[in-house]
């Protein structure tokens, strides 16, 4: 897939980070394209550079050489609150601790990105039931974050990563935090989603999770690796 064809995509993407050690590199020129309608996983041990790509993709952090662009923006280009704006309105996150704000009901939640960007006026409340309908939440609207389970609580964040309607979804660890039962459920959210157009990138640690995912793509040491080194690593360790 070309880059000029591709719904994401980083280009020589670098990242260095200053530390008291000195510089430290966590991204060494990857490139990583994804197309529309796609499942990904990126898999790779903690430290390799997974949840830095993510955020690259979102526009969370900025590369410090090469290009970012997601759904047809440049993201490189823009300014800190121009990007803020064009990741609430385009792209949804569904973090491994779920980050609903407690003081807020689950429905209340669920329009705060709705609330952020400006989108759904006079309809909001409706958009989230609708939302939360779809993650077989209705009956927990109006319950505090506190009060409902764990797995509950990450497809609420699902609900709430598709009010402004994204094309993209990335999860940095979804399932992380959850039971075997829970996490299933999620990642079969996830299937429906891309079924109806979504694009998902996914961190995952879950070996198992990630082996039902169409494409995986496994970072090491801060570059993704080809599918000669994969497969020799593989025989490697047979």
């Amino acid at each position: 897939m070309s880059a000029n064809d591709a719904l994401i995509s980083l280009q020589g993407v670098r990242k260095i980070y200053k530390t008291k050690a000195g510089p430290l590199e966590v991204l060494k020129g990857v490139d990583f394209q994804v197309g529309k309608g796609e499942f990904v996983a990126i898999v790779g041990p903690s430290g390799s550079g997974k949840s830095t790509m993510i955020n690259m993709i979102t526009g969370i952090d900025r590369p410090t050489e090469g290009e970012v662009h997601v759904a047809g923006q440049r993201l490189t280009k823009m300014g800190e609150n121009q990007v803020a704006k064009w990741r609430g309105k385009n792209v949804g996150v569904v973090f491994q601790f779920f980050q609903l704000l407690p003081t807020l009901t689950v429905i209340e939640n669920v329009m705060m990105p709705m609330n952020y960007v400006g989108t759904y006026t006079g309809q909001r409340q409706q958009r989230a039931m609708e939302l939360l309908e779809r993650v077989d939440l209705p009956d927990v609207a109006n319950k505090y974050p506190s009060q409902i389970s764990g797995g509950q609580q990450q497809r609420a964040a699902i609900a709430r990563a598709l009010a402004n309607e994204p094309s993209v979804l990335v999860g940095d660890e979804p399932t992380g935090n959850l039971d075997t039962v829970s996490a299933a459920l999620v990642f079969q959210l996830f299937e429906e989603l891309v079924a109806n157009g979504t694009t998902i990138v996914m961190v995952t640690h879950d070996k198992d999770l990630a082996g039902q995912v169409p494409r995986v793509v496994e970072v090491r040491d801060g570059r993704i690796l080809s599918a000669a080194e994969v497969d020799q690593r593989l025989v490697s360790k047979a």
